[in-house]
């Protein structure tokens, strides 16, 4: 049975980060995967992703956030890929609005996140907004945070640059295969698939949505089935606002609703449509059991409810929908840790649905950990924690 320094459970966001990191620290390193990474079946998919050094959520996400452009950046460079467009960002939000990530100060937490981390930005009217970006239509109640610091990141794309890297340098990588179990064993860990057994000084679980299924710690964790939305545009003028070039990312509290929503610019022609999704927190799904189809009703309300109200130029033709699966705990935290039963075993996630920004630094911390590196004081390791901070 061969021995490795360190076995990576899982090569989406984390994971894939993980494993590069420690590949390029020329360690011993085996990943696994149940499917061939990057898919659609977990949380590393869509296209798009937003990414923001200032966040709402709390100003501890902001080193990692920064930690993971740099990475893309390097990447980007070594690869000769497009990984990263830092395009703006806007947060909105007025009196009317559902909350952000159990946050109802969400406008004013980026605002003092964005100040600590030194990120420059505007307060703006709606009509400043609009006058800038006309597809928006946004109430004179509303509040605009605006920075040039933020943007999207290409998921697929991230990780599959981050597995490339990793092969490059003499990552062992092995996809559909199925963890069934994994346990202490003298000088480390020994994990069980349906293919064989493998052994390592220590184990990484990147695991996302089937973290709850792995996870042997009574850890409150929610896997919630989200909908990805891309609706056509009404012609190329439509299309022109929807470009990166004049349409930020963008996350909104919008009035009079129950959910949030949040979209990227449009990366392909009038028919590919622009991206616009809702956060819902009511479900409790698995990976195995959720239903991965859109129906016609959902696809007609989110036009309804969250899109023809407030974005001008957009048809009710929703040419694509896509499942997403968040894995959440309370306050939208993070889980960066060693297992509290096991030693040797450290776990990543659950991320609560704004993770993907953030997985370049997580598998640089993860890696740090994992070969008893420094973890940079800028990273506050007491927020990542198995027991909720005070």
């Amino acid at each position: 049975m061969k021995h490795y320094d360190v076995i990576v459970l899982g090569l989406g966001a984390m994971g894939a980060s993980a494993l590069y990191q420690l590949a390029s620290r020329n360690v011993s390193v085996l990943g696994l995967d149940q499917y061939d990474p990057p898919h659609q079946l977990g949380s590393t998919h869509g296209e798009s992703r937003i990414t923001r050094v200032a966040c709402g959520e709390g100003p501890m996400y902001s080193a990692l956030a920064r930690r993971s452009h740099r990475i893309w950046t390097e990447l980007e460079e070594q690869l000769e890929v497009r990984l990263m467009r830092l395009n703006g960002l806007a947060v909105i939000g007025g009196p009317r609005g559902a909350h952000r990530h159990q946050n109802p100060r969400f406008v004013e937490t980026t605002e003092e996140a964005a100040d600590l981390a030194g990120v420059q930005y505007e307060r703006l009217s709606p009509a400043e907004l609009m006058a800038r970006h006309p597809a928006f239509r946004i109430a004179d109640d509303e509040k605009v945070y605006y920075d040039r610091d933020s943007g999207y990141v290409m998921p697929e794309a991230c990780v599959r640059a981050q597995l490339v890297r990793a092969r490059q340098q003499k990552a062992e990588i092995r996809i559909n295969e199925r963890v069934v179990s994994y346990e202490n064993v003298s000088g480390g860990v020994s994990v069980v698939t349906d293919r064989g057994v493998y052994h390592a000084g220590q184990l990484i679980i990147t695991a996302g949505p089937w973290l709850p299924q792995l996870l042997r710690s009574p850890v409150a964790l929610k896997v919630q089935r989200q909908v990805l939305y891309w609706f056509a545009l009404a012609d190329r003028k439509a299309l022109d606002m929807y470009r990166p070039e004049n349409f930020p990312a963008f996350i909104w509290m919008v009035p009079d609703r129950d959910q949030n929503i949040y979209g990227l610019p449009a990366l392909g022609g009038v028919s590919d449509g622009v991206k616009i999704a809702t956060e819902q927190e009511l479900t409790n799904d698995t990976p195995d059991s959720v239903s991965r189809t859109v129906s016609d009703e959902e696809r007609h309300a989110m036009f309804t409810t969250y899109v023809e109200p407030f974005f001008n130029g957009v048809t009710a033709h929703c040419v694509r929908a896509e499942i997403c699966l968040y894995t959440k705990i309370k306050d939208a935290r993070f889980i960066i840790d060693r297992h509290p039963d096991m030693a040797n075993v450290l776990v990543a996630s659950p991320c609560s649905g704004h993770g993907f920004k953030h997985s370049g630094g997580v598998g640089e911390v993860l890696a740090k950990l994992a070969l008893g590196e420094t973890i940079p004081a800028d990273i506050d390791m007491r927020q990542f924690t198995f027991v909720e901070p005070n």
